[in-house]
């Protein structure tokens, strides 16, 4: 316990030290953090400067993006509550792999009453997982009920616009009838970050209902529709957009929106979209995209698995459907 308070006690002091780099070791210290080393940390953290303590999570939440095996929910879970607010905005981010339904309050108090936009907008953006989470039916209906409740408010409220559309990106996944009415009105005001926002929520659906909007927006001159757009006809795997994607990658000039209409394509699958990313992979010279060409083939092999799957339920449901339909004729002999 001594060994392990001292070693913290140093990592502490790295911290307070302004003129010295927080090295990987110092911050794998507060990944899966003791009571005994957080107890000691929160009662210095006053004295800590607070440009520190802000790159400290910016550093933590870095970390978590590389590191699947890091974990600094009890950290971050302290942080909820620090009085400033880019702290707060920075723990709400670094619980984003945590599916704790008691946070669940917590991010509903500061979607409601959290002084700082940015704050609130984060908290929106957390509680999507758990609308995704209720209709997978991973937690109970009455949690997800108040969850979509609260997003309901805030998107109908007069608070900031980040606050709201991110909160209809968040109820995007929900199958309430009002969502739809909600993701509708979105969509058609003639303001681009808005329709932006109902096509995110579109794309987390699984409605084909969208098919034709998103359709439309794929060639819409501004880019943060055509993105939105881009990635909603991958994460609904609609096939009629593959010709679309392939005329957009093409012409396309921004990157963000290249490598969107890439990464959807292996999400909608077929022949033509392996061949075209292994002839890419094929001619990068830069390392950095021939790795990410790699995880959208990797991703193109695993949507040709789902489909195989879907295809053997299809048989196994037919063949049962032929087996009862026998019974039948000889129940009826």
């Amino acid at each position: 316990m001594n060994e392990t308070k001292s070693s913290f006690q140093k990592t502490l002091n790295a911290l307070m030290d302004g003129a010295k780099e927080l090295t990987r070791r110092d911050l794998q210290d507060f990944s899966d953090i003791d009571p005994a080393s957080l107890k000691t940390l929160m009662e210095a953290w006053p004295r800590i400067p607070l440009e520190r303590k802000r790159l400290l999570l910016e550093k933590l939440q870095a970390m978590s993006e590389e590191d699947t095996l890091a974990s600094f929910d009890d950290f971050a879970r302290i942080m909820l509550t620090d009085s400033d607010a880019q702290i707060r905005a920075s723990a709400i981010r670094l619980l984003d792999e945590c599916e704790d339904t008691k946070l669940i309050p917590a991010f509903i108090k500061i979607l409601t009453d959290d002084e700082s936009a940015e704050t609130r907008a984060e908290a929106a953006t957390a509680l999507g997982k758990y609308v995704e989470l209720g209709e997978l039916e991973e937690i109970a209906e009455k949690v997800q009920r108040q969850v979509e409740d609260a997003l309901l408010a805030k998107f109908n409220s007069q608070d900031q616009t980040l606050v709201r559309r991110n909160a209809l990106e968040s109820l995007g996944y929900s199958s309430r009838a009002e969502i739809v009415t909600a993701i509708e009105s979105a969509y058609h005001r003639e303001n681009p970050e808005w329709q932006g926002s109902a096509l995110f929520a579109m794309g987390r659906s699984a409605d084909d209902r969208w098919e034709e909007h998103v359709l439309d927006s794929m060639l819409d001159e501004i880019d943060i529709v055509r993105l939105a757009a881009v990635e909603a006809a991958g994460e609904l795997r609609l096939d009629s957009s593959r010709t679309v994607l392939f005329k957009i990658l093409e012409d396309e000039e921004d990157d963000e929106v290249a490598a969107a209409a890439i990464w959807s394509l292996s999400q909608v699958g077929g022949e033509d979209v392996r061949i075209y990313i292994q002839n890419l992979i094929d001619q990068s010279e830069d390392d950095e995209q021939a790795e990410f060409l790699e995880e959208a083939l990797d991703n193109l092999l695993f949507t040709e698995d789902l489909e195989k799957f879907d295809l053997l339920n299809l048989d196994a449901d037919d063949e049962l459907v032929e087996f009862e339909d026998l019974e039948d004729d000889d129940k009826e002999e």
